[in-house]
């Protein structure tokens, strides 16, 4: 059962995913009947931690703390996809996962976790800006990056900010069941529950980090989003075998050719539907997928939403499509 959780401070970190971690594991309910966590902020870097804002935390707690937690969360930080990170962090959260602890990262604190190696052969996602950052520093980890969150068991990762919300009431879910986890919601004024499986609204172009030798590839698919294409021809045009370009480009971009072609699709269809009056019809056309019923079949896969609907929420009222 889970009674003891610490949240990891590094430099920069950014106060609202740390604070979200606080609301939900460090604020005392028992008066209405809740669990009570032993909670405590844990810095890897000094008792003094400057955060993304520019404003300090102080915390009497170091990583020694952490070996009695059933529970480490690690929000993300300004520097995260880049910087390195103490090594005795980084063991103190192999040695917590090992011994039948949980870790949770927050956004770009999923480096901090493929850092200690925690994310090699595993699904995990981080915020969609940084899932190519992510898979080009952690080639074996296995990137989402549109979803929520994704639990593997001993190791959980969220996407950005609100995400937190969404992964962390998902554990206190399953540790205490629905009714727990929707009180909680209720005094935080969240959806009690957004599957984890419900994507990020991201918007286009997706960045993308240097691809070595699929990078012009991916830039004529890009042009070309409303054909029809086969990995066998995209092969051919970067003169390789079939074989050997899906494995290229799963270790460059983090995602198979058919996922990201899709993807793009999706992302164009987006941006046509916020920007243009155009049909569903014509934009099923445009971004590839042939006819209004394609396109609403993947939106609603992809993004759990209709292009109506989305249209709606992003644009506002427009002629019948």
């Amino acid at each position: 059962m889970l009674k003891n959780v610490a949240a990891v401070l590094l430099s920069e970190v950014h106060p609202f995913e740390l604070g979200v971690v606080c609301e939900v594991f460090g604020l005392d309910r028992g008066a209405d009947g809740l669990p009570v966590y032993d909670f405590a902020a844990v810095s890897a870097e000094g008792p003094t931690v400057r955060t993304h804002a520019g404003f300090t935390i102080s915390t009497p707690y170091g990583l020694d703390r952490l070996a009695e937690a059933d529970l480490i969360a690690v929000p993300t930080g300004g520097s995260y996809p880049t910087r390195d990170y103490p090594e005795e962090l980084l063991t103190a959260l192999r040695d917590a996962v090992e011994r039948g602890a949980r870790v949770l990262s927050v956004c770009t604190g999923a480096f901090v976790l493929g850092a200690a190696g925690l994310l090699d052969g595993r699904r995990c996602t981080t915020h969609w800006r940084h899932s190519q950052a992510l898979a080009a520093r952690f080639p074996l980890a296995l990137i989402d990056p549109d979803v929520l969150y994704v639990d593997e068991g001993s190791v959980i990762t969220s996407a950005g900010t609100a995400a937190a919300i969404d992964a962390c009431l998902h554990i206190v879910r399953q540790e205490h069941g629905p009714e727990v986890a929707n009180h909680i919601a209720r005094r935080m004024v969240v959806p009690p529950h957004r599957d984890g499986g419900q994507a990020q609204y991201i918007e286009r172009p997706l960045p993308r980090t240097r691809c070595d030798t699929v990078g012009e590839v991916l830039a004529w698919m890009e042009l070309h989003l409303d054909l029809d294409m086969t990995v066998e021809q995209l092969a051919a045009r970067a003169h390789m075998s079939p074989r050997t370009f899906a494995r290229r480009f799963q270790q460059e971009t983090g995602t198979t050719p058919y996922r990201w072609l899709l993807r793009q699709r999706v992302l164009l269809s987006q941006e046509l539907l916020e920007t243009t009056d155009e049909t569903v019809d014509a934009i099923a056309g445009r971004s590839g997928f042939g006819n209004a019923a394609g396109l609403r079949h993947h939106f609603l896969r992809t993004l759990g939403t209709t292009p109506n609907a989305y249209r709606r929420t992003f644009r506002g009222p427009v002629r019948a499509a």
